[in-house]
């Protein structure tokens, strides 16, 4: 049995993981779909609410999960998650990042963003506001990070349940010390959104040292047909995919690595 810890992207809670959670359960294993201060059924702790404190209850989450488990995370998740792992390395037996990349020592989030009207509609929150979910118009268009090929049941929920982000959550730069590349690490990519291994090997292959991890051994990939939110679309195949990358499966970054 393998424990999975299940961290959200923006705007999301716990509830975006219960499929996925079910399905690992019904395999055998332990889910610990996590909310974060501020969002979904905390939304009441949004005063004060950044990066530090997301990243103290991913860890928090971990102590309490034992030792060795498979922290998963999705899109913003991966800022709170990566800076947990950087201070515990040992509590985690692999670090799983769901359709989104890896962040850089003080870096934020809204320094990810390609263009500036993402960037400022960060920047005109005011300071510990909360960033709005968005347009729906805009969320159902194709694009980075839509709910485009979701089930009309799928939007619909997340529609009902996504709540305000807390804005610091994403100005804060994450910081991390390097002890997080000692831990195996597993991409799952989402080909409907954008991301593949082609893209990972164009990315390796232009030689910056951010991307040198994604051609270690202990790095593997799975692709995945489905937009950016494969437990809402597809939790099935999501949570097969995370069991066998808690089982050391997967792609290497070329092919002459494979592994089973």
């Amino acid at each position: 049995m393998t424990t999975f810890v299940l961290v959200p992207g923006a705007f999301s809670g716990a509830w975006v993981w219960e499929e996925t959670a079910a399905e690992l359960a019904a395999r055998g294993h332990r889910a610990v779909p996590l909310t974060l201060p501020g969002l979904a059924e905390r939304a009441a702790e949004t005063a004060g609410a950044d990066l530090a404190g997301h990243t103290a209850a991913v860890g928090a989450a971990l102590a309490a999960a034992g030792p060795q488990a498979v922290l998963v995370a999705h899109s913003y998740g991966i800022f709170p998650a990566i800076g947990a792992v950087d201070r515990a390395p040992g509590q985690v037996a692999r670090l799983v990042f769901v359709d989104t990349g890896i962040p850089e020592d003080g870096e934020s989030l809204a320094d990810t963003f390609p263009d500036e009207g993402h960037r400022d509609r960060i920047r005109n929150v005011p300071p510990g506001g909360v960033l709005p979910t968005g347009d729906r118009g805009a969320l159902l268009r194709p694009g980075w990070g839509s709910l485009a090929g979701l089930p009309e049941a799928a939007a619909e929920r997340y529609f009902e349940l996504a709540t305000p982000h807390p804005v610091e959550t994403f100005r804060q730069p994450v910081e991390l010390t390097g002890a997080w590349r000692k831990v195996p690490t597993t991409g799952v990519f989402c080909l409907a959104n954008g991301l593949s291994l082609e893209v990972a090997r164009m990315l390796h292959a232009g030689g910056e040292p951010r991307f040198a991890k994604l051609a270690e051994p202990d790095t593997s990939f799975f692709e995945l047909p489905t937009g950016h939110y494969p437990m809402l679309q597809d939790p099935a195949a999501l949570a097969g995919a995370l069991i066998s990358a808690a089982e050391g499966g997967g792609a290497r970054l070329y092919p002459a690595a494979t592994a089973g």
